[in-house]
């Protein structure tokens, strides 16, 4: 497969089939349904601290003549996704009731958009560095967006839409992933300068979701079977990344 065709279909999986895969939950029980989710987030956010440390941040490094560039930016990142979710741009939700999120279907839906968008950057950025980091970073989006896309589909239906309008907004909002790799591609493909500081300003991303997003509502389930589980998926979150980025 050319790179131009991983950049598609990983884009595509990352965004539809985030939505179809979410949907697809939405069937199970309730009871077995959260059980699900809790697992899926936990692994989410090993995915995400592994493709992050373990990929992400030492490429940039390689690619870079500046480390503490690379650092700053990292830094910088994150207080710029701290400001967008103040905003609520860039927020996140996995559950029923979300107290934050569901004042405007509307917003959800553009927030969505906007993140779905970064998305696709950063695919097509890691896929430029390097094929194995782009298929970890894939896998990256994939997990946090199928328990996301199940929060967003909550937060619509409380708001008012009917299932069938919450899943067609849902599917088009996600095809922005789409432009955004796009976009990536073309102009960093001609600026190859600029990849490190992408990779770096992706890596904040995915830092902020899993510290500031993710494992503060992990810390919601204090028993000692949840807490063994979620250190369990964390770890295999952590592991397949590590073994997408080292395998030859």
């Amino acid at each position: 497969m050319s790179l131009p065709g991983y950049i598609i279909f990983f884009s595509i999986l990352g965004s539809i089939g985030a939505v179809l895969g979410a949907s697809l939950i939405l069937f199970l029980p309730e009871q077995y349904r959260w059980k699900f989710i809790s697992v899926f987030v936990s692994y989410a956010t090993g995915t995400l601290l592994g493709s992050a440390l373990l990929g992400m941040i030492p490429k940039a490094m390689k690619l870079s003549t500046s480390p503490l560039s690379i650092s700053a930016t990292i830094l910088a990142g994150i207080m710029l996704f701290f400001l967008l979710e103040k905003l609520v741009i860039w927020r996140h939700c996995h559950e029923e009731t979300c107290d934050v999120h569901t004042r405007a279907g509307p917003l959800i839906l553009f927030g969505d958009a906007f993140h779905n968008f970064v998305d696709g950057t950063v695919i097509a950025a890691a896929f430029l560095t390097d094929i194995r980091l782009g298929i970890a970073t894939a896998i990256s989006v994939i997990a946090h967006e199928i328990p996301q896309e199940i929060g967003d589909f909550s937060i619509l239906l409380q708001s008012g839409y009917t299932k069938s309008k919450a899943f067609l907004y849902n599917i088009l909002s996600s095809l922005m992933t789409m432009p955004g790799a796009f976009i990536a591609y073309v102009s960093l493909n001609a600026i190859q300068t600029a990849v490190p500081y992408i990779l770096a300003l992706s890596s904040a991303s995915f830092i902020y979701i899993a510290l500031a997003d993710l494992i503060p509502g992990l810390h919601r389930n204090v028993g000692l079977r949840s807490s063994v589980t979620q250190i369990v998926s964390i770890a295999c979150g952590i592991f397949t990344i590590l073994y997408l980025v080292m395998r030859h």
